[in-house]
């Protein structure tokens, strides 16, 4: 994470202040703003950091096989299950499960889901036995949640019970002042990658990435500089 703007210092003390916590923590922003580092942030700066960091991303799971990802199935459950497997949430016991996209988890994923917040309890896949979990939950969205829950697309009971506490990470566009050290740290980094001394861009070039609307944020700042480096 690189960035000296006002905003970008707010959010590293919001991450010191949560993350000695086991709270249950909402990060939400546009795509690319990096919630998926601020989840690692927290994990890492937190006493579970020795233990799994477990990340899913919900939106690349079918519905047909989020339970088993997250809860594990039994052998013979449905077809193809020729062993036992361990879901994310076995995983992440001790440590830290983070949900990407949890907006598109179902409605009766989610309430599976709150009971394991609630209770720490669930059961595999075609199984019986009650399974216990110690897990920190961190959760992301690029949608307010709020809207869904309006709409009757998300619980509320479980919005109230992943918003515990809210991080929102600000576009790029609104800290202009991260633009220069994230273009000088990402011709570092292409520069070793391919071998290369890559210069500081012009104050001019510098000033054109400043004034950009930058709809896909840090990473699509880092798509343009790894462009830049291979011309």
């Amino acid at each position: 994470m690189v960035g000296q703007s006002d905003p970008f210092k707010q959010l590293l003390k919001l991450i010191g202040t949560v993350a000695q916590s086991d709270s249950t923590v909402m990060i939400t922003g546009e795509t690319g703003v990096g919630k998926d580092l601020v989840a690692q942030a927290i994990h890492q700066n937190s006493s579970r950091s020795s233990n799994p960091f477990i990340a899913v991303n919900v939106a690349s799971l079918s519905h047909e096989l989020i339970a088993s990802e997250l809860f594990g199935h039994e052998k013979g459950a449905f077809t193809g299950a020729s062993t036992s497997r361990k879901g994310r949430f076995e995983l992440a016991s001790e440590g830290t499960l983070f949900l990407d996209d949890i907006d598109a988890l179902s409605l009766d994923i989610q309430a599976k889901l709150l009971r394991v917040l609630e209770t720490k309890e669930f059961e595999r896949v075609g199984g019986t036995q009650t399974l216990r979990t110690e897990f920190r939950l961190l959760a992301a969205s690029n949608i307010a949640i709020e809207d869904l829950v309006e709409k009757g697309k998300f619980r509320s009971d479980l919005f109230y019970r992943l918003n515990v506490f809210p991080i929102h990470i600000k576009p790029l566009r609104e800290r202009t002042a991260d633009i220069k050290v994230l273009v000088q740290y990402f011709l570092d980094v292409f520069g070793k990658k391919f071998g290369r001394r890559l210069e500081m861009i012009s104050k001019t070039d510098l000033e054109t990435l400043q004034n950009y609307h930058w709809p896909g944020n840090i990473r699509e700042l880092r798509h343009v500089i790894e462009r830049l480096s291979l011309i």
